[in-house]
């Protein structure tokens, strides 16, 4: 995901500012079932340090004795781990373990293109044979760009490749600065998701109540600026008063976000969506199809720490097209 990718590269930077080299390592390919599907990274530093997971957490601690070499030799190498004596995943991953050290360049074109909210691509070159190959290692294709992860990396052509297209972090923006707004972006930051929350103007918060956002602006409904709204961000309206969410809903008709959530019981969702439609009689039939109103599934929540679990848990099953469940109830392979 990109959200993994970027801890990856502001990782990288730190540790080059302390004197350390880094490797990355990437899962590629997969024989059977595993815990994260192929595409998944994490980086090693040369103090043995390691960012992000691959696994559960049984992986790791080979890919660690095997990046050794990496950082000796500074050549890349393929590791296979067989899951299905150890994990139970009955799979076995293969996984490309490669020096990270990409030209600047590369960071002013990443940081661009997050901004920008743009997809980008990583291709990663790799064989199934274990141990050192010269050929293989990764790229990342920007919109106008691209550039290889290793800098002595030597493409061939004929190495298998794995490719993987990561879209803009996902954002969540929050209309709302209570108690339960709080809760929420600390759960959605965990999640890994950008947050940007919404206060009116005569409101008394500021960034610093909400640890995690990554935006926050204090302005009124007909100020706001939508452009960036796309289909990789979610809506949940928890001002709390009926006029404010009524205000921000008129403003949003034209978006056409992932999610939209508004928080309140449903005789206040039947009110709201009235009088939206007597203001709004031509919206578009998709955008009152995509209203979650009450916000979040039905989990029993009632703290406003579980109202958040709730919420983001919909969220969720809306983006990924998944129909809540319990997994004791599910049949086949639970990851594929």
């Amino acid at each position: 995901m990109t959200h993994e990718f970027k801890t990856i590269a502001d990782n990288y930077l730190l540790a080059k500012k302390q004197g350390l080299k880094s490797v990355l390592a990437t899962v590629v390919d997969l024989e059977g079932s595993s815990y994260r599907k192929p595409g998944v990274r994490m980086l090693i530093l040369e103090n043995g340090k390691m960012i992000g997971a691959v696994s559960g957490g049984c992986v790791e601690k080979d890919i660690l004795r095997e990046s050794e070499s990496v950082f000796k030799t500074g050549n890349p190498k393929m590791m296979t781990y067989d899951g299905r004596y150890r994990l139970g995943c009955e799979g076995i991953l293969y996984i490309l373990i490669e020096p990270f050290n990409p030209h600047l360049e590369f960071f002013n074109d990443f940081t661009n293109c997050l901004k920008d909210r743009e997809s980008f691509q990583i291709k990663s070159y790799y064989s199934k044979e274990i141990g050192e190959h010269a050929s293989i290692g990764s790229v990342v294709f920007f919109k106008n760009n691209h550039h290889l992860l290793s800098k002595s990396l030597k493409i061939n052509n004929e190495d298998l490749v794995f490719e993987e297209e990561l879209k803009p972090c996902f954002k969540l923006m929050i209309f709302g600065t209570e108690h339960d707004s709080v809760r929420l972006c600390k759960l959605a930051h965990y999640t890994g998701w950008d947050v940007t929350v919404i206060s009116g103007p005569l409101e008394s918060k500021t960034i610093e109540d909400f640890p995690g956002v990554t935006a926050f602006f204090s302005v009124s409904p007909d100020a706001l600026e939508l452009h960036s709204i796309d289909s990789q961000t979610a809506i949940v309206l928890m001002t709390h008063n009926f006029s404010n969410d009524l205000k921000y809903l008129l403003e949003l008709k034209d978006s056409k976000p992932a999610y939209l959530g508004i928080l309140g019981p449903s005789n206040r969702r039947e009110k709201l969506l009235s009088q939206f439609l007597e203001y709004c009689p031509e919206v578009d039939e998709a955008f009152i199809e995509n209203i979650h109103a009450p916000a979040g599934l039905n989990l029993g929540a009632e703290t406003p720490q579980e109202i958040a679990i709730s919420i983001v848990s919909e969220i969720l099953s809306v983006v990924r097209k998944q129909e809540p469940m319990s997994l004791k109830e599910k049949t086949g392979r639970i990851h594929i």
